[in-house]
């Protein structure tokens, strides 16, 4: 059976970058989801007229409250509307959870790699924050690729320090102050120690742009990963 469509109460909106934003609802009724999933988001002009978009849950399940990211797009029919335009107050429809194979169930066992390019962190930091919840001792192991350093999403909660989770950030443009590693796309040998550290049957998650995403699951591939431990989501 489908999905229902939900009314959403916007009650936060807290910048992550220049044009990201981290969104708050509250959804009545709303069944809770799994760390790793994503929801339809449905608006309705004044004349009838709706469009809908898929955006990836941040927090992991907490009541009715559901945590959205969402990256501004220039000249987005949507993106730039819920970003920057929606008042605080005010409804949209949700229609979700959606999605059962890109997720991290808390209780699982066995460490696990996930690789995020741009706002393709977000389902991820949903994994991060259940971990830690949890009180997991299963030892996480992040790889994030973002531009620049004003490009990076959720830094206090990524940077903060936690047990068992590490954290490689990757600047592809710009790198911050005292960063060792030259600017440049992921690479093998970037994937490499961290690929090392899994257990044979440990999991992977990639997401991000489509482009990114293929290429990562080659080089993990190519590292030796069997494919049906690589779980994938992307975007554009």
């Amino acid at each position: 059976m489908a999905a229902e469509w939900r009314r959403a109460h916007l009650v936060e909106r807290l910048p992550q970058t220049a044009t990201a934003r981290s969104l708050t609802f509250t959804v009545p009724g709303w069944p809770g989801h799994l760390p790793g999933q994503h929801v339809d988001v449905r608006l309705t002009a004044g004349d009838g007229y709706q469009a809908a978009r898929s955006y990836s849950l941040a927090a992991p399940p907490d009541g009715e409250r559901v945590e959205l990211g969402v990256q501004a797009v220039a000249d987005g029919e949507v993106s730039p509307y819920l970003a920057d335009g929606l008042p605080l107050g005010a409804d949209v429809e949700v229609r979700g959870p959606l999605g059962y194979w890109f997720v991290w169930r808390p209780g699982q066992t066995g460490p696990v790699l996930l690789v995020g390019g741009g706002s393709g962190v977000v389902p991820l930091t949903a994994m991060i924050r259940a971990h830690r919840d949890e009180k997991s001792a299963s030892d996480f192991h992040l790889v994030y690729s973002v531009r620049t350093p004003e490009d990076f999403w959720y830094r206090d909660l990524l940077t903060g320090g936690s047990d068992h989770l590490e954290v490689d950030v990757l600047y592809t443009r710009k790198a911050a102050p005292g960063s060792t590693r030259a600017p440049g796309r992921v690479s093998a040998d970037d994937l490499r120690g961290h690929v090392s550290r899994l257990a044979g049957a440990g999991a992977v998650f990639v997401c991000g742009p489509t482009a990114f995403v293929e290429t990562v699951s080659d080089q993990l591939v190519d590292l030796g990963r069997d494919p049906a431990t690589i779980r994938t989501e992307r975007f554009g």
